[in-house]
């Protein structure tokens, strides 16, 4: 069984799963449409929806809620962000951050500091990734904090997370499962025991929120 999976939801799968490919929606919504295939997916809402709407995802349903959070390095002091104004000074007063260029969350936290009026001092100092865990760089102390959804920031070891990103400057992003046009016989069972085993405890550890009526 080969599984297509956003960064957002690997930390729950990973231990579920022995063969998948965990890259940002947008990558892998990329490689859908070059050709591409596998058996199931886990992506964004929107895109499950987009690409059911051509055929090449069926069954698709809503598994998870996913926020955008900030995390350091385990052990460092956790700075302010419980509002908007404490997040604008946590981000200016910040040596150094990262935040990914091709995930759901760095292309929201590109257009917020942009709102928030600190663009340009922001990326000044901040690593961009391209994709992967911007956790990883906190972790090895390479940057003082980290952008990205909470799902993401807790797949990583050794780093603490601070928390949400206050109302106001965050968003919520549903993730959801499908499964391939074409797929192996067996693959919506598969998909079946996968959401059978992402009861709400589970969702809950890995940084994510239930969705109603799954």
């Amino acid at each position: 069984m080969r599984v297509f999976s956003t960064l957002a939801v690997a930390g729950l799968l990973r231990p579920l799963l022995e063969d998948a490919v965990f890259e940002p929606t947008a990558r892998l919504v990329a490689r859908i449409e070059a050709g591409e295939t596998a058996d199931l997916a886990f992506l964004t809402q929107e895109a499950v929806a987009a690409l059911t709407a051509r055929g090449l995802l069926v069954s698709g349903r809503d598994i998870a809620r996913s926020f955008i959070g900030l995390a350091v390095q385990e052990g460092a002091p956790r700075p302010d962000i419980a509002t908007v104004d404490a997040l604008r000074a946590t981000l200016l007063a910040a040596p150094s951050l990262a935040y990914s260029r091709a995930g759901a969350s760095g292309i929201f936290f590109a257009g917020l500091i942009e709102r928030l009026g600190i663009a340009a001092e922001v990326n000044a100092k901040a690593t961009i990734i391209p994709q992967g865990f911007t956790a990883a760089l906190a972790a090895r102390g390479e940057v003082a904090l980290a952008i990205q959804q909470v799902s993401e920031l807790m797949a990583v070891e050794g780093v603490d997370l601070v928390g949400r990103l206050p109302e106001g400057a965050n968003v919520g992003a549903v993730f959801s499962a499908a499964v391939f046009a074409g797929a192996q016989p067996g693959s919506e069972a598969a998909l079946h025991r996968l959401l059978t085993a992402m009861g709400p405890a589970a969702l809950e550890a890995a940084g994510l929120e239930a969705v109603q009526d799954r």
